[in-house]
C-alpha cells in the first residue's frame, strides 16, 4: 500500500498514540519524577512521531531510514525512563491503575520499536531510491514490475500442488 500522507502511516498513528499516553502520564498527579525527568520523557515521546514525519517527508530512501532509526531510538528513550519508573513503582507501591499507565506506555514505545525495524528493514533493500527520484517512466516501470510478479504468484498458485514449480515457490515463501 502507498501512502500519501505521514499521518496515514500506522507506525505514525502509533507513535501519535505514544504521545498521547505519555502526556496522559505526565498529567496525572500520582506519577512522581524529577522536571528533567518529564522533560526528557515529554521530547522523546514527541520526537518518534516527529522523525516519522520529517522522515517521509524528505522524499528519499536514504533520509527516510536515517529518520526512522532517529524514531527507534527515541522509542528506546522512552522504554528505558518507563522501565526504570516501573521498577521504582514496584519497591514504592504505586497505585495499580498508575503502573498500569506506564506499562500500556511501554507498549506502545515497543509497538512503535517493532514497526520502525519492520519499515527500515523492508526499505534496506529497496531498489526505490525514494519518491524525490520518481520519474513517470520510473513509476511506470515499478507498476509493471510490480504486475509482474503478482501474475507470477497467481500462475504459480494454479499449478497442481505436486508440480515441481509450484513446491519450489512454496518452498522459497513466494506463494
Amino acid at each position: 500500500m502507498t501512502y500519501e500522507r505521514f499521518e496515514d502511516l500506522p507506525v505514525w498513528q502509533t507513535a501519535a498514540d505514544l504521545y498521547e499516553a505519555a502526556e496522559d502520564l505526565l498529567e496525572n498527579e500520582a506519577f512522581r519524577a524529577t522536571g528533567g525527568f518529564r522533560d526528557q520523557l515529554d521530547r522523546a515521546a514527541l520526537s518518534v512521531s516527529n522523525n516519522v514525519a520529517e522522515g517521509f517527508e524528505r522524499g528519499t530512501t536514504n533520509a527516510l531510514l536515517s529518520f526512522l532509526y532517529i524514531a527507534r531510538g527515541s522509542a528506546g528513550d522512552v522504554r528505558s525512563m518507563i522501565t526504570l519508573k516501573l521498577r521504582r513503582a514496584g519497591k514504592r507501591g504505586w497505585p495499580a491503575d498508575l503502573k498500569s499507565q506506564i506499562s500500556n506506555l511501554k507498549s506502545l514505545a515497543e509497538s512503535c520499536a517493532r514497526q520502525l525495524r519492520g519499515w527500515a528493514d523492508s526499505l534496506q533493500n529497496s531498489p526505490i531510491k525514494g519518491q524525490r527520484y520518481l520519474t513517470g517512466t520510473s513509476r511506470r516501470v515499478e507498476e509493471q514490475k510490480q504486475r509482474a510478479a503478482a501474475c507470477q504468484k497467481e500462475l504459480l498458485r494454479k499449478l497442481p500442488a505436486a508440480h515441481p514449480l509450484r513446491r519450489d515457490a512454496e518452498k522459497r515463501g513466494l506463494i
